[in-house]
């Protein structure tokens, strides 16, 4: 696969992102612990038929931070990037936190997204009771004590997949997960707790893919199911076997329950206006 890494000044700042491929375009929105190369398997398997865009979010990568670093803002600067790529509307594919990037970009600019795909993710923040401070504190007291992401990296990922990731592809999300600056990070972790779209999930009538591992801890199939039925047209997808990072741990089914996705005509896909 060949791909391209490019980074433009838009109007909010720097973004960078990685494309590969030609034809309609498909976005891919990484997760707190990701970059643009956290989507490798998905970008060879796509940009096969799909012009692919991987970003960096604001704060991550070669992108320049948000002061406030909120879900507006990161709507904000999806829009901005589908300007200068001159993309009026996409599809997008977003894993846990770059889910709800989607789920706000959906919201915030409607007409902008075409369908969506949202893998291990969540509507809002701490449905099992979690505290906020505490969330914050476990994600960001080792750089507390010194550490960096390059340094984390391989363990918070080896604890959040459900069985060993291929050696290829552990190596890709390493370094993915190593170019994020530490208070970039630390931004991320402050805005992601400000998550809780639950009493306007109605509104998005945009044709969904929820994907989850049976195996996520992190955000359960019950949080999934809680996101489908909130969801005007949606359908749920569970990966067996499969933990947090499923288009990592499984890419083929991954990639071929969202290929069967994309591939149905959406005047096709909920006739009846109905969720499925």
């Amino acid at each position: 696969m060949t791909w391209v890494d490019s980074q433009a000044m838009l109007h909010s700042g720097a973004t960078g992102w990685r494309e590969a491929g030609a034809g309609e375009p498909l976005l891919f929105l990484h997760g707190l612990g990701g970059t643009r190369g956290s989507w490798n398997p998905q970008l060879e398997y796509f940009s096969q038929n799909r012009r692919c865009i991987a970003w960096d979010m604001p704060g991550y990568g070669v992108s320049s931070g948000e002061t406030p670093l909120t879900f507006e803002r990161i709507a904000d600067r999806v829009v901005e990037l589908l300007d200068h790529l001159g993309v009026e509307c996409i599809d997008m594919v977003g894993l846990s936190f770059g889910g709800m990037h989607a789920l706000h970009t959906a919201l915030n600019h409607p007409a902008r997204v075409g369908r969506l795909v949202l893998a291990d993710t969540s509507p809002a923040f701490g449905m099992d009771g979690t505290k906020p401070e505490d969330w914050k504190a476990a994600r960001t007291g080792a750089m507390d004590a010194g550490e960096t992401p390059a340094t984390i990296a391989a363990p918070i990922l080896d604890s959040i997949v459900s069985k060993p990731l291929a050696a290829d592809v552990r190596d890709d999300l390493i370094a993915a997960f190593a170019r994020i600056p530490v208070d970039g990070f630390r931004a991320a972790v402050d805005c992601l707790p400000h998550n809780d779209i639950r009493p306007r999930l109605h509104e998005i009538a945009h044709q969904s893919l929820v994907i989850v591992g049976e195996l996520d801890t992190e955000t359960p199939v019950a949080y999934a199911q809680a996101l489908a039925d909130g969801l005007e047209n949606s359908t749920l997808v569970v990966l067996p076997e499969v933990g947090h990072l499923s288009p990592s741990e499984d890419p083929a089914a991954f990639n071929a329950a969202v290929d069967t996705f994309l591939s149905v005509p959406s005047s096709l896909m909920y006739p009846s206006g109905e969720s499925q």
